[in-house]
């Protein structure tokens, strides 16, 4: 069975945390997948509606992986499509007579 032998990074040198913010700053990054920044949902904290409209702001949507509650295990080009394409259907509901909309 794997153990773990010795720490590696940030070492047993980093032992304040000034210190291990400092490493993180040095060595971390962010693997490009970046979600969950826009927070969706109707409370105070939240930053879009349910339809992907941003609070405060008229005709304004986010629609990318910022809207993710979490990340997805896999990459998140697919989930980005697809909620691309449910903003481009919310949208065009939103801009057509209740009764074209469909």
């Amino acid at each position: 069975a794997a153990r773990v032998v010795a720490e590696r990074l940030p070492g047993p040198a980093v032992q304040e945390d000034e210190a291990l913010l400092e490493h993180i700053r040095a060595h971390g990054n962010c693997g490009w997948h970046q979600v969950g920044t826009c927070r969706m949902g109707r409370d105070a904290l939240s930053v879009v509606d349910p339809r992907l409209r941003v609070h405060g702001i008229g005709r304004l949507r986010v629609a990318d992986g910022s809207v993710m509650p979490t990340i997805t295990s896999g990459n998140t080009n697919a989930p980005c499509i697809m909620i691309g394409e449910k903003a481009a259907d919310m949208i065009r509901q939103d801009a057509l007579p209740r009764r074209d909309a469909s």
